[in-house]
């Protein structure tokens, strides 16, 4: 005989409740949107991550780098109080430029470099203002752009390689009647490089007069020109002059690679 259980058991009623179909659906659907959320947020941390680590590593390079300018002193170039010079060791040397410094056959395969800047405070003639960039290579065989120094904005010396990052000057002017942040970016060498693409959004720059760090908010193309040209904007009014120094990006595709700029007034 089949006996249903009365409605008012309750222990009928349990057995016989349950999820919907559509209340089951609507579950998976608003985990799946909290684990989106949720998987968005790593990538993010991950950047901050690796910046964060990155700016610590650059600090300790960079005290690195103030202590073997101040060892190696007879290499400084000769300086004036009017333009920055490339500090250049010999090529025996050229491993000292490499984080860490730990001797090895294979500089080039280390990850962090160090390059640097000089020139004389002015009415000084022992205090000198270095300005070191720390950057980040990828790949042992990856070759940057290099260059002699600006004597004329007008003819700038060619562009050539070099299998670490290093700063180079390049040409900038400021814009008649226009704001006291921005600089124009000139490309003057018919050399098929194209100069401009050395400075984007977020590079530092450095002033070739004044050592003064100038940070890149911001590139557009000013189209209200012709030709057409490049302005960068400043996170401060400039005050410098007609050349700056920037790590331009590897020669073939890569990401930008100075981390950091510091700045270090050393007696000799």
């Amino acid at each position: 005989m089949n006996i249903k259980c009365p409605i008012s058991n309750v222990r009928c009623r349990i057995k016989r409740s349950g999820f919907s179909l559509t209340e089951v659906l609507m579950a998976i659907g608003t985990l799946a949107v909290g684990m989106l959320f949720i998987a968005g947020v790593f990538p993010v941390s991950i950047y901050f991550t690796t910046v964060a680590s990155e700016r610590t590593i650059a600090a300790t390079v960079a005290d690195e780098a103030f202590a073997k300018i101040k060892l190696y002193n007879g290499y400084l170039p000769v300086l004036s109080d009017a333009n920055q010079a490339p500090f250049d060791l010999p090529a025996a040397l050229v491993g000292e430029y490499a984080y860490p410094s730990i001797p090895t056959a294979q500089p080039s395969l280390k990850r962090y470099w160090w390059s640097a800047v000089c020139r004389r405070i002015p009415g000084s003639a022992s205090d000198v203002q270095v300005t070191v960039f720390v950057s980040r290579k990828v790949g042992a065989n990856t070759q940057y752009r290099t260059r002699g120094l600006i004597i004329n904005p007008l003819i700038p010396p060619s562009l050539g390689t070099i299998n670490r990052p290093v700063p180079i000057s390049i040409v900038v002017s400021k814009i008649a009647g226009g704001r006291a942040d921005e600089l124009r970016i000139i490309d003057n060498l018919p050399d098929g490089i194209d100069e401009t693409t050395f400075v984007s959004d977020g590079v530092t720059i450095v002033d070739d007069k004044t050592g003064q760090i100038y940070r890149v908010l911001e590139k557009y193309l000013d189209t209200s020109v012709i030709p057409n040209v490049y302005v960068i904007r400043l996170d401060k009014n400039w005050q410098g002059s007609s050349l700056v120094w920037v790590v331009p990006p590897p020669t073939t595709v890569g990401r930008y690679p100075c981390i950091a700029a510091y700045q270090k007034i050393i007696r000799f």
